[in-house]
């Protein structure tokens, strides 16, 4: 078993639903912690066949954040789990979701949600 962490990935995007939100790209910052099986061939190979690709991934969540609009962080973090939890070799995952300033006196808010098979 091995866990990838794909750490403090940062991202605008439109999210919130305050007039000013809705007009400009804010900054998220994501974090995944990704569990799956490495196949023992590829270890003895050295060699990705059979490997779950994190460059693939971490380039659909990119995607799927600058391109999309979002009014809560709940709906955003849900679909970027979604999108890791599509590859059945993925054992578990875990995805946060900072939003930096959203509160006058916080450095940011995030959101954490976790899947498992």
């Amino acid at each position: 078993m091995a866990i990838i962490r794909v750490k403090n990935l940062l991202i605008r995007t439109y999210i919130g639903f305050n007039p000013e939100e809705l007009v400009n790209k804010q900054d998220v910052l994501i974090n995944l912690e990704i569990e799956t099986n490495i196949p023992e061939e590829a270890l003895e190979a050295d060699e990705p066949a059979g490997i779950f690709d994190y460059k693939t991934i971490t380039k659909r969540v990119i995607a799927l954040v600058q391109d999309g609009q979002f009014k809560l962080l709940e709906v955003l973090t849900k679909k970027i789990l979604d999108i890791v939890m599509e590859d059945e070799r993925v054992v578990r995952a875990k995805v946060e979701v900072d939003k930096p300033h959203a509160l006058r006196f916080a450095e940011s808010v995030s959101l954490q949600m976790e899947a498992k098979r």
